[in-house]
This record gives C-alpha cells, structure tokens and sequence, in this order.
C-alpha cells in the first residue's frame, strides 16, 4: 500500500507560541494555525471556512517560532500529520491530529516579535531538529508527544 504524508499550511497563528523543553533539553514550541478559504455560494454570497490546526516544532525551529512570532503573525508551514493517543490520569482515552512542523517561512503581513528576516536566515541556517530529541512529559489533557522519527 503506498502512503504519502505531507502538508503545507499558510495562515495566522492563533495564540503566541507556547514554548517548553523536554527532560533532555530539546526545544518544544506549539502554536495554533487559523487557514481560511473564501468563495462565493449559489446566491453570489461571500463565505468563508476556517479551519484551525495545531501545530509543533522541535529544536532550534521551535526557538525561532518563538522568538519571533506572536499571534496574528503570518507563517507557511511544511510538515505531515502526526495522530496521537493518550489516556489522562481520569483514565479518559483522548487522541489528537496535529502538524509536525518539518520547515517554515514566515510571511508578511501580521505582528511579529524582533526581525523577522533575521530569524527566517536563522531557520534556515540551523533548519530541522535533532535526532536525539526526548518526549516532553503529558498534562491531563495534552497528549504525549512522541519521539518523532526522521524522514530521510
């Protein structure tokens, strides 16, 4: 069975990043991601679908996202689908599909934290995240990240 797991989404951050770091040090940055597509229906009205994402980044991606970006900001993301199951400590089964992020641009456009042009050579210089990277600890309600797997 052949399988493809890509996405790239542009769009706004919905809440400053969120930055934490595993047992081992390694960067952890989440954020949410509002992409929206507007058309026109049967009457000629404007209409608009939102569709919300979440969003993570490991290693020094996950720094610059946050150094440099606050909600509002407008960003491209390159990654794929990451689908998660946990059990909380009430012992609920939960599960979540969020973007691994893989690469990012940041784009024009919304308010931005520092020089963006500064970070967006930084992303590129230290791009990707490290291969030893640990597994931050869950909270009640979110799921565990799992060690991610490098795809090349």
């Amino acid at each position: 069975m052949a399988s493809y797991n890509r996405v790239i989404l542009a769009g706004n951050l919905t809440r400053d990043p969120q930055l934490s770091y595993t047992p081992s040090n390694t960067p952890v940055c989440e954020f949410g991601l509002a992409v929206s597509r507007k058309y026109r229906d049967r009457d000629g009205n404007q209409q608009e679908d939102v569709c919300f994402a979440d969003i993570v980044s490991y290693g020094r991606q996950a720094e610059v996202v946050n150094q440099y970006m606050s909600k509002g900001s407008a960003i491209l993301v390159e990654g794929r689908l990451r689908f998660r199951q946990w059990t909380n400590k009430e012992g609920q089964k939960r599960s979540k599909l969020d973007v691994f992020c893989e690469n990012f641009t940041f784009l024009g456009g919304g308010p931005a934290r520092g020089n963006a042009r500064g970070a967006a050579d930084a992303s590129r210089g230290g791009g990707g995240y490290a291969s030893d990277e640990a597994t931050p600890a869950p909270t009640d309600d979110a799921p565990p990240a799992e060690h991610p797997d490098i795809p090349f």
